[in-house]
């Protein structure tokens, strides 16, 4: 009988894959870009953003628009002067055409829309708890603030430049046969920068406005206190600092700035020089989105 032998059990040793190169994980974190794009869908999402831009800009227009049409009539319908008065005293010579286009009535509606805007962009969320999400998602609130702020500056610098050129451009042309403008004419293109700019600056002013006060009501309260209802509480020149704080305030830069050069205008006691009224609106748009990030940053949601 013949007995068979088991030889020791071989094993194939197990060989791992070669490993190749390995990639670094994604960086969860979103890039500013992508926070801008958030920003412009949760803005553009706001069914009162839409009728609020173009209602506003169809009302500062035709305020412009009708008060150089009644200035048309107005001017017609003077006498002719007497013999021997001077060229540059009759009324079509001093007449200003520039305050056509840029009517106070019609650009403090303007700030009032773009600063409820801005504040609206803030008080939304906030009501809706949809900035719960968005600070989930984005611990970093100070982007997602700067982001909100670009967005609002973006959207209503395109508001303020639209209603700008239609005012300028159709109130000059209604204008035409009594010394109308074109935008080369002094001081013209100045007042058309400083009213397309307008509409941003007031924007982030109630961006701040909405951020710190975090109320409908009294955001959009707050938005017409400063930016309309305060510059007219220091309009006096009988003390300075009362006039200098009058200069600092935005509506107060713009009236500096939308003014014709080549026009006599009322002396004041205390002029804001041109350099004045733009370095209050740099400083004004800079300490708005500053005051935004710093309440927004360390406040609980």
């Amino acid at each position: 009988m013949t007995a068979h032998t088991t030889g020791p059990a071989t094993t194939t040793p197990l060989t791992d894959a070669k490993a190749g190169p390995r990639t670094a994980p994604a960086d969860p974190r979103p890039r500013f870009r992508h926070l801008l794009a958030a920003e412009w869908i949760a803005l553009r999402s706001l069914r009162s953003t839409h009728w609020v831009l173009w209602a506003g800009a169809l009302l500062v227009s035709g305020i412009n628009v009708n008060s150089a049409l009644s200035n048309v009539r107005w001017l017609s319908d003077m006498p002719a002067p007497p013999p021997g008065l001077e060229q540059d005293t009759r009324p079509e010579f001093l007449f200003d055409p520039l305050t056509s286009a840029f009517t106070t009535p019609a650009w403090q509606i303007l700030m009032v829309i773009a600063g409820s805007l801005g504040a609206m962009a803030v008080f939304g969320e906030y009501t809706t708890g949809q900035i719960r999400t968005t600070f989930a998602a984005v611990p970093d609130r100070r982007a997602v603030v700067a982001a909100k702020a670009a967005v609002l500056a973006g959207v209503t610098l395109v508001l303020g430049t639209a209603v700008t050129a239609v005012s300028f451009g159709v109130t000059q042309w209604i204008l035409r046969d009594h010394d109308g403008l074109s935008v080369t004419s002094p001081g013209a293109l100045r007042a058309v920068a400083a009213s397309a700019l307008l509409a941003p600056l007031c924007a982030l002013v109630g961006l701040a406005l909405g951020a710190v006060i975090r109320h409908a009501a009294g955001s959009v309260a707050a938005v017409v206190g400063v930016l309309v209802l305060l510059p007219t509480l220091f309009l006096g020149e009988t003390y300075r600092w009362v006039k200098e704080i009058g200069n600092a305030m935005p509506f107060n830069a713009w009236n500096a700035l939308v003014e014709n050069p080549a026009r006599d205008h009322a002396p004041q006691k205390y002029p804001v020089s041109l350099t004045e009224a733009w370095t209050v609106f740099g400083v004004w748009a800079l300490v708005a989105v500053l005051v935004a990030v710093a309440v927004t940053d360390r406040r609980d949601v």
